[in-house]
């Protein structure tokens, strides 16, 4: 079967599962020898205006992208797998497994996991509310999938440990570019033979967590800090340089209120005699430079209204995130973001308002997380619809 063929019956399957379910399809029973599988996803369509000091956006709305997972159940053992496809100009010209892990539950709190699935670096998976994601995501940091083996465990204390193993990154998958068809922003290899390919593998990663009660009745406090290690594979270079990087975050709910501040060091060398200040990362279907050194920062705020009359919840939420570069001469890179997401049954929209400034994927270019561009200040208006089954 043709791949266009392939990728229209899979689109087909998925649509026809909306039509006959709102809250995923479930077979057999947890408790059972067999075990309990669930398949669930969502569509989404996109609207974009685009304010970077050049022509106006098409101004349509789009597909924009749809999910595919699929949940296991069965006593202490569990699995989960999650693939998406986009739509950039046709439908599923980039595709990527975002996870594809299985696990075991030692007891309550205690778990393992192996496969495919996010590293224990940071607050969580996400550092704030934002769809569109961080500058430290797009810089590698934030939200990052790669393939290993993850040990979680909690003492009486409310202190939790996280401690991993990832022998690789996830991989390329569909896309036009060479190896940049992937979620996660990971060391690659480029279209341009000239440009050094990396690869990151051997990454030990650990995290504690330590829940602190402040007597304040509502009030929850957690405080923690993570690390990062691993080795940078030059193959053009045959040399091999090594990531080191440290995250301390903080996070407090009051009531529906929840603040998330995060800040860190990213430390990497390259080895690579062409550019040693910058490595080539790719994520979505892009390649771009990011800076071997620097600070980064990351504040979140949110408000949840739960509830609200026919409409059901709206979150309120601002994000401010930096990429400091070490390297003299080098723009910071900046990305701020103001948005509220409406809940409504198996209807979700999130509008967003994104201001930034050195950003690869607003308004910028190859350059703009590593020397940086013009350094100015580019606007995007994004909003997406989501329906999810």
């Amino acid at each position: 079967m043709k791949k266009i063929d392939l990728q229209f019956a899979l689109t087909t399957v998925l649509l026809g599962m909306i039509s006959s379910s709102y809250a995923g399809i479930s077979f057999g029973d947890a408790t059972a020898d067999a075990g309990k599988l669930t398949i669930s996803g969502y569509v989404r369509a996109n609207y974009q205006d685009k304010d970077f000091g050049e022509a106006a956006s098409e101004h349509k709305i789009r597909f924009d992208a749809a999910q595919l997972k699929l949940d296991y159940e069965r006593g202490q053992l569990f699995g989960h797998a999650e693939y998406r496809c986009y739509q950039y100009d046709t439908l599923c010209d980039f595709s990527s497994l975002i996870d594809a892990y299985v696990g075991y539950h030692l007891n309550q709190t205690d778990q393992v996991v192996v496969g495919m699935q996010p590293i224990p670096f940071g607050p969580a998976r996400f550092w704030g509310n934002s769809l569109y994601g961080s500058i430290n995501t797009t810089a590698g940091l934030e939200d990052v999938h790669n393939l290993g083996l993850n040990y979680h465990f909690e003492l009486p204390s409310a202190t939790q440990f996280d401690v991993g193993y990832f022998a690789t990154d996830a991989g390329h998958y569909e896309g036009s570019t060479r190896d940049s068809g992937r979620y996660t922003a990971n060391y690659v290899s480029s279209n341009d033979s000239s440009k050094s390919d990396l690869q990151e593998k051997n990454m030990w990663v650990g995290r504690i967590t330590q829940d602190i009660s402040l007597g304040l009745t509502g009030l929850s406090t957690q405080v923690g800090g993570s690390y990062w290690t691993s080795e940078i594979e030059n193959k053009t270079m045959s040399k091999t340089g090594r990531r080191n990087a440290w995250a301390l975050f903080s996070k407090f709910n009051y009531g529906n209120l929840g603040l998330t501040l995060t800040g860190g060091k990213n430390d990497v060398t390259n080895k690579d005699s062409f550019d040693s200040a910058a490595s080539l990362m790719g994520s979505y279907d892009s390649e771009y430079y990011v800076a071997n050194k620097a600070t980064y920062y990351t504040a979140d705020i949110g408000y949840a209204f739960k509830d609200v009359k026919q409409i059901g919840n709206i979150t309120p939420y601002f994000m401010h995130s930096r990429y400091n570069k070490d390297q003299a001469g080098a723009q910071d890179s900046t990305r701020n973001i103001l948005g509220v997401a409406i809940d409504h049954k198996q209807l979700s929209l999130v509008a967003e308002y994104i201001m930034s400034k050195n950003d690869p994927f607003i308004g910028g270019t190859q350059d703009s997380l590593a020397r940086g561009d013009d350094g100015k200040w580019n606007k995007l208006l994004n909003l997406t619809l989501f329906y999810y089954f």
